[in-house]
């Protein structure tokens, strides 16, 4: 090494390794960041890839379903996301959280103050032996400051302000089995969102209702999502649902294949309509998964032409014969 090309110096190199260990933009400030996700589960020595470097942003404020087939992805994902579970390998970030590099004693401070979950099963919820407002005030009893001072008059008000907002106030001294099963749902979202958190997950929030008491399943998310500030991402199979969204995500094959945006429209009489428009998504590699209809329409299988236009991208059938 001549003397004009000197070995870089210590700070030098420190300098360049804290710039490469940076956070890139990606999602700086949304909610929900999964960059890459990837869960690999193994049962009698066989791997299955559940997640293979799913990507995700959620923004703040944002009211998201999650939709797919059985074996998609899309419960797994929720699970990473509620602190139930450990990815394998990549990033996610739930408002500003690490999910990677949490202790356990982290995983259940951030179960407890970030994140809300609302099971399927509503038995799974509410304790039975206890009133509707008594399960409510439960999660914040949990967290340790039950007998500092005002404590009890903070979290009777805070329970009140939520059977409120879900007009559950006749009901706060019922329990369980008094209740229907919509009216259990209204219950276990209060119970969730106590503690205030910034993200709200449901888990097929409306899967074992008719859809009239669906409806109004939907009416309270979308309440917390207004009135109370939080972000909901709801897992569904319910088409009610997730057309009612403004954004609608579909996961196949363990990564973000679509996703449908919806935003209202006001004509030039004032009348309103839902403009809806579905994507295909685009991952931090580059790929793409083109709709089934699609492939099957054109017969597209292995391998396709490409072609790069002035202002669009051009994804052709593979021609065997180069006519």
């Amino acid at each position: 090494m001549s003397a004009d090309q000197a070995a870089p110096s210590y700070q030098d190199l420190r300098r360049a390794a804290l710039a490469a260990a940076e956070p890139s933009g990606y999602g700086a400030d949304a909610a929900i960041v999964c960059d890459r996700l990837v869960r690999i589960f193994t049962a009698d020595r066989v791997e299955v890839q559940a997640l293979q470097g799913l990507d995700l942003v959620v923004d703040r404020g944002d009211l998201v379903a999650l939709v797919g087939a059985s074996g998609s992805g899309k419960s797994t994902l929720l699970n990473i996301l509620a602190g139930l579970d450990v990815p394998t390998a990549g990033s996610a970030r739930v408002a500003g959280r690490d999910l990677l590099a949490m202790s356990a004693g982290d995983r259940l401070r951030y179960r407890r103050e970030v994140v809300g979950f609302v099971w399927q099963q509503t038995a799974r919820n509410l304790l039975p032996y206890l009133t509707v407002a008594q399960n409510i005030a439960l999660p914040l009893q949990l967290r340790g400051r039950a007998r500092s001072r005002g404590a009890a008059a903070r979290r009777s008000a805070r329970v009140a302000e939520l059977l409120e907002a879900l007009g559950m106030g006749e009901l706060a001294h019922f329990r369980p089995a008094q209740l229907s099963g919509g009216q259990q749902q209204r219950a276990a979202i209060a119970v969730a969102m106590v503690g205030d958190p910034a993200v709200l997950l449901a888990d097929e929030p409306t899967g074992e209702l008719d859809s009239e008491t669906a409806a109004g399943i939907f009416d309270a998310l979308r309440t917390v999502n207004r009135e109370l500030g939080a972000t909901v991402v709801i897992v569904t199979h319910d088409p009610m649902v997730a057309g009612e969204v403004r954004r609608t995500v579909a996961i196949r094959d363990g990564r973000t294949s679509s996703e449908v945006l919806r935003r209202t429209v006001v004509d030039e009489h004032g009348a309103e309509t839902v403009s809806e428009r579905e994507y295909v998504m685009l991952d931090r590699t580059g790929r793409v998964q083109l709709p089934r209809k699609f492939l099957e329409a054109l017969g597209m299988e292995h391998r396709v032409a490409v072609d790069l236009e002035p202002d669009h991208v051009a994804v052709r059938p593979d021609d065997p014969t180069g006519s």
